[in-house]
């Protein structure tokens, strides 16, 4: 008997490298933008979920500076002791300004947005219906919350419909959750029909748009705008750190919603309020995605001139469906994956692989800005065209 009670670890690593799913960090050593420096070489950025170029706009960074020299560094506390700054009230109104809610609160991240949120809605004799590609944030503080799990196929309605037939009655509360756009297949929930079940069924319905904010709809307010389904009953998730180029995370809904959720997240209230400078940095992203619609314009420009490439000079390509900027390219094991990253990655191309487990098939992963050029987006095409992928 082994008396080393870590020794599974080095047999767990092993078989994560055979099986080669095995991750490790690459250091960008440049601003962000749609051209970094990864390890010494540049490269065009397509790995980045910096959709609008603002993590590397010099107006979020003044408006950060100004801040530390304001507040300093760290907000010192939770938002209910020593870390509340009037910058987090602006922001959170901001968010609802554009989400067109009641309220909004912000958190540290949007992993703690999701964990803090669920967990405060339902508990031990609850239900909980998942869409089984939904992000790990969701996935946990679902677990976390103690409720009943049910994955259903994704965007499956029917399956759901049948599922909230045999089982919503056993249970106290109902929260149906799901990501509006889905960040490893880039393709949207079907948010109306979610919305007249929920409904239909007495659930209450929670959607993170973390890949949607700044991004999709009319004003870049997210799935719920592009649906026609702003001012309907919907809990808002989101981030920071994409579109908006800063960090933390937020939820959206009405101002009920919002302040049981002050009352209750623990991951809201035993955590560090969000620094002024990512809190600054975010409220100005918000001012520019609102001033500057033509950023968003130029991302569906650039999205729209890849897919036409694709379809011309890459017929047999296996693109998942996407009505996102994200655009993944099914390959048939995780070895081709990672053999296709590194040529990419000798072509001048950052497009690193994505593999199980993370998501149930091998594929590369684009995501487009709109601050990448024709020609950049052209040198993509030819890379994968000599790849032959």
């Amino acid at each position: 008997m082994n008396t080393n009670p870590y020794a599974w670890i080095e047999q767990s690593l092993a078989t994560i490298h055979r099986a080669d799913w095995y991750r490790s960090v690459q250091t960008i050593q440049s601003r962000p933008g749609a051209k970094v420096i990864l390890e010494g070489k540049e490269v065009i950025n397509f790995a980045s979920n910096d959709y609008l170029g603002l993590a590397g706009d010099e107006r979020l960074q003044n408006d950060a500076i100004a801040a530390i020299q304001e507040f300093g560094t760290g907000s010192t506390g939770s938002r209910l002791l020593s870390g509340h700054r009037e910058l987090h009230r602006e922001l959170e109104r901001a968010i609802a300004s554009t989400k067109q809610t009641e309220d909004a609160v912000v958190f540290s991240s949007g992993y703690l947005a999701n964990l803090g949120t669920i967990t405060s809605l339902v508990g031990k004799k609850d239900l909980i219906l998942s869409d089984i590609y939904n992000h790990s944030s969701l996935k946990n503080g679902a677990i976390l919350s103690g409720a009943t799990i049910i994955e259903y196929p994704h965007c499956d309605i029917a399956t759901l419909t049948a599922k909230l037939h045999q089982n919503r009655h056993n249970y106290r509360r109902c929260l149906i959750i799901t990501d509006s756009v889905f960040s490893m297949d880039g393709d949207l929930c079907p948010l109306p029909e979610l919305l007249d079940i929920a409904e239909e069924f007495s659930c209450m319905l929670l959607i993170d748009e973390a890949h949607a904010t700044g991004v999709i709809g009319k004003t870049g307010a997210g799935c719920v705008e592009y649906f026609g389904c702003t001012g309907r009953e919907i809990i808002q998730i989101g981030t920071l750190s994409k579109a908006l180029g800063s960090l933390g995370g937020y939820v959206a809904g009405n101002s009920n919603l919002i302040d049981f959720v002050r009352n209750r997240a623990p991951s809201w209230i035993y955590t560090t309020a969000l620094s002024p400078a990512d809190t600054a940095a975010a409220l100005a992203a918000f001012q520019i995605v609102q001033q500057e619609p033509q950023r968003r314009q130029q991302l569906w420009a650039n999205v729209d001139y890849l897919k036409q490439l694709i379809t011309n000079n890459l017929p047999k390509l296996k693109i998942l469906p996407s009505q996102s900027p994200i655009l993944c390219f099914q390959l048939s094991d995780a070895a081709t994956a990672v053999i296709a990253g590194k040529y990419l990655k000798a072509a001048g191309i950052f497009a690193p692989a994505i593999r199980p487990p993370t998501v149930p098939t091998s594929r590369i992963r684009i995501t487009m800005m709109a601050t990448h050029q024709l020609e950049e987006i052209d040198q993509l095409v030819q890379a994968l065209e000599h790849f032959n992928l």
